[in-house]
């Protein structure tokens, strides 16, 4: 769970930010660009490079939206919304978060207005989307820690072959040798049983984070140790134990003395957690920090539907673990007030929301991805 500290500075942060928001709230602008295609049953396909966008004056919203999904990014939403409200007062809008799994269902049954998802929908599942076809909408990135409760050990190597040998329960003891030979400095305080913390819903950090491993230790080009493949939800050993959510998992890491767990950099921080420096593609170790994340997202290929990759990238500078995630809207909205509002809160978290990012421990978007973003709202199509 966040601190009440660390949310204060968030809304302190994203409050003054406002004072630039003049325009940028405004569900109307003077666009001109070829925008990427929407993403569903019935979407088009177009590419092209992205002009600048101009908004005009700002347009009040009145709408009340409820939006569920991803826990990756909830704090950073919790803060958004917070700051969007104070300049559009008579707009009320809810993230009840549940995990990127429940997102993407609440979303393709039209219980919401939006979703939050770390991770991508399956070709064979949009078609199930009654609300036709729906536009990915970038927000973040930040990394995924490898966070872990060890008395006396402040600094933990450990490479991706040795992290999926531990959540694959291969490794149960943290003085095993793959360990030790990581950590030599610490040979002495590395001791004890692993405890192994994992998400129990639907995840899309569960999903990055076995991505990851997939990547770099599953199968060619990767090492092979990795046996488990990726997805929202994966079939753990049995003596692992699981938590809801992000926060969840930090929890038990939190309260279980030897535990590791895979945490959002986020919910660890706030819960004064340890993280580990993870071996990159480079074969340098890195710590989880905005700034690696950064170097990740800055070398992704975006495509044209504004989804991109930027785990176990290239780079010495990159942190292997870094996570995207998105907010998915329909392109047809059916209700004008929602849709106005829908569209001008997704402006603010693509211009001002993108200057808080940091204070509540994530890193903004590469500018050519706010770029693409701010084109792509006007593929929304909302009701006269």
């Amino acid at each position: 769970m966040l601190s009440t500290k660390r949310r204060s500075a968030g809304l302190l942060a994203a409050t003054l930010s406002l004072a630039l928001f003049a325009g940028a709230c405004g569900d109307d602008g003077d666009t001109t660009a070829t925008t990427p295609a929407a993403t569903g049953s019935t979407a088009s396909s177009s590419t092209g490079s992205v002009a600048s966008t101009t908004t005009v004056a700002k347009v009040d919203v009145t709408g009340t939206l409820a939006a569920s999904g991803a826990t990756f990014p909830k704090a950073f939403y919790e803060v958004a919304i917070e700051a969007f409200k104070k300049a559009q007062p008579k707009a009320a809008i809810t993230y009840a978060g549940g995990g990127s799994g429940k997102g993407r269902t609440d979303l393709q049954n039209q219980v919401v207005d939006f979703a939050g998802s770390d991770g991508l929908v399956k070709e064979a599942d949009k078609a199930l989307y009654k609300g036709g076809a729906f536009l990915y909408f970038p927000t973040v990135v930040a990394p995924i820690t490898v966070s872990y409760n060890l008395d006396g050990v402040d600094k933990l190597n450990l490479s991706a072959d040795t992290i999926a040998k531990i959540f694959q329960r291969q490794i149960k003891t943290w003085d095993d040798a793959a360990i030790v030979a990581e950590n030599p400095d610490a040979k002495a305080k590395l001791a004890g049983p692993i405890t192994v913390a994992r998400r129990s819903d639907s995840s899309g950090t569960t999903e990055n984070f076995t991505i990851f491993l997939n990547k770099a230790a599953g199968p060619a080009p990767g090492t092979g140790v990795w046996t488990l493949k990726s997805g929202s939800t994966v079939e753990w050993a049995a003596d692992t134990q699981a938590g809801n959510g992000n926060a969840g998992v930090a929890q038990i890491v939190k309260d279980t003395k030897g535990a590791i767990g895979y945490v959002d950099y986020s919910d660890a921080k706030a819960v004064g957690l340890k993280y580990a420096s993870v071996k990159n593609k480079a074969g340098k170790f890195v710590a989880p920090t905005l700034d690696g994340a950064s170097a990740a997202a800055a070398g992704a290929t975006i495509k044209d539907d504004l989804s991109y990759d930027p785990l176990w990238a290239d780079g010495d500078a990159a942190y292997p673990i870094a996570a995207p995630t998105w907010i998915l809207v329909y392109v047809n909205q059916t209700d004008k007030v929602k849709g106005e509002t829908t569209k001008s809160f997704l402006r603010y978290i693509l211009t001002d929301g993108q200057k808080v990012t940091t204070s509540v421990d994530y890193a903004p978007l590469p500018k050519v991805l706010v770029d693409k973003a701010i084109a792509q709202l006007e593929l929304i199509k909302i009701p006269a």
